[in-house]
């Protein structure tokens, strides 16, 4: 009989789990979230609200500390295998949240959705925690295809992309209801092996 390698040799194999926390340089790491930090994720979300709002459709579903908490809490009870959240600290500081907002483990693919509060962005924080993650999921994970989604106006969403070497593949027509109107989004993506030489090129 032959010897199994594992997944995704082996599909019946267990699949890997997403890690529980990244270091992503000195100061700055992504990590599963706990309930004692809904208070804290709450808050930034509020503070945020407006400036999210402009392009995140979730806005109206967090209304209180409760509803982070229900929404970590389904995390941890693994309610939807895949979707999974870590949030961003800077030197301690929850700055902002990156997402594997679906896994494809079938196809061995993954997309990516991240925001950062307005006082921390143009700092580099997204791209570089981005980065890490893909790393993960691309080395640790075994998957093979990253996907990003921004509307076509989202210019610094966009920008995360286009910085972490992605190509943009189509613009897909209507594809987010934003509370009172369609959006149209920008594709993005990139494999594996693209990934790891795109620093050879």
């Amino acid at each position: 009989m032959p010897e199994s390698f594992g997944w995704p040799e082996d599909p019946d194999a267990p699949r890997p789990e997403p890690a529980k926390s990244l270091l992503v340089e000195e100061g700055l790491e992504i990590l599963s979230p706990m309930e004692g930090d809904a208070q804290e994720l709450f808050a930034i979300v509020d503070e945020n609200r407006a400036y999210l709002r402009k392009w995140l459709p979730w806005l109206d579903d967090v209304k209180s500390v409760d509803d982070e908490i229900s929404l970590i809490r389904s995390l941890s009870e693994k309610k939807d295998d895949d979707f999974t959240f870590y949030i961003i600290r800077q030197f301690g500081n929850l700055v902002g949240v990156v997402s594997l907002n679906w896994v494809d483990w079938s196809n061995r693919s993954f997309g990516l959705g991240y925001w950062v509060s307005q006082s921390s962005a143009g700092q580099g924080i997204i791209t570089k925690a981005c980065s890490r993650l893909m790393d993960h999921c691309f080395s640790d994970l075994k998957l093979h295809r990253s996907v990003i989604e921004a509307a076509v106006e989202n210019y610094p969403s966009r920008a995360v992309a286009e910085r972490l070497g992605m190509r943009i593949e189509g613009i897909s027509k209507d594809r987010e209801w934003l509370y009172d109107h369609f959006t149209d989004s920008s594709l993005y993506a990139i494999t594996a092996p693209e990934w790891q030489s795109r620093d050879q090129g």
